[in-house]
This record gives C-alpha cells, sequence and structure tokens, in this order.
C-alpha cells in the first residue's frame, strides 16, 4: 500500500471536475492500493467555503475523503518548525510548506499536488 499526501488542490480538482486534471485527481483518490494521509492544513483549505457557501455536494466529496485518512499530522512546534524551514529552503508558501512538512512528518512515499513544479 502507498502511504499518500495530497493537497488541497487534488481534492478541489476532483471536487468540482476541473478540466482533464480531475480525471487524474480522481483516479489518484480511488485508487485501492493507497493509503491516505493529511492534516488539518488540508481540512482548513478545502471545508469552510463549501460550508459557507452551502455546496453540499463538494462537502460531502471533502467529508467522504476525510472519513478515509487513515493518519492525521498534528499541529504542533516540531510541525511548523519544519514547515519554516522547508519554506525558506524551497521558497513556498506557509501553506504548501505545511503540507509537505505533514507528509514528512507522517512518512508518505508521496505527496500528490496540483502546484506546477518550482522553477
Amino acid at each position: 500500500m502507498k502511504r499518500t499526501f495530497v493537497d488541497a488542490g487534488v481534492l478541489i480538482t476532483a471536487a468540482r471536475g476541473v478540466a482533464e486534471l480531475s480525471a487524474a485527481a480522481t483516479q489518484v483518490l480511488s485508487d485501492p492500493n493507497r493509503i491516505f494521509l493529511s492534516s488539518l492544513f488540508v481540512r482548513l483549505e478545502v471545508q469552510p467555503k463549501p460550508t459557507y457557501f452551502k455546496l453540499t455536494p463538494e462537502l460531502r466529496f471533502y467529508e467522504s475523503f476525510f472519513a478515509a485518512v487513515r493518519e492525521w499530522a498534528s499541529p504542533h512546534d516540531a510541525l511548523t518548525q519544519r514547515a519554516l524551514t522547508i519554506a525558506c529552503t524551497f521558497g513556498l508558501s506557509a501553506i504548501d510548506a505545511l503540507h509537505v512538512a505533514a507528509a514528512e512528518l507522517l512518512g508518505a512515499d508521496e505527496l500528490v499536488t496540483t502546484e506546477r513544479p518550482c522553477t
């Protein structure tokens, strides 16, 4: 089983059916050979707007994914300190660095993202 951490972009792309990327995101999320890992930071990125705007199908999609998550990274000082180091080293945004640090902390085999490669 592959230990997979997906960022918010993957979930949003799959939930909203965004162009051709939606099929790729859905394929990752429906792969039975994966164990999904996540953090409160991912949930914080995807859940508030569909909750506020009452976008029930999108919210159900996210809730279904989060119910299937097997391991969660807890926010704590070591995680945020590692995220700061990652952000400064690679020029990432705060939230992207938190996702990388959480994936690292949980021992993910991969982090799947919709972000473009760094240049």
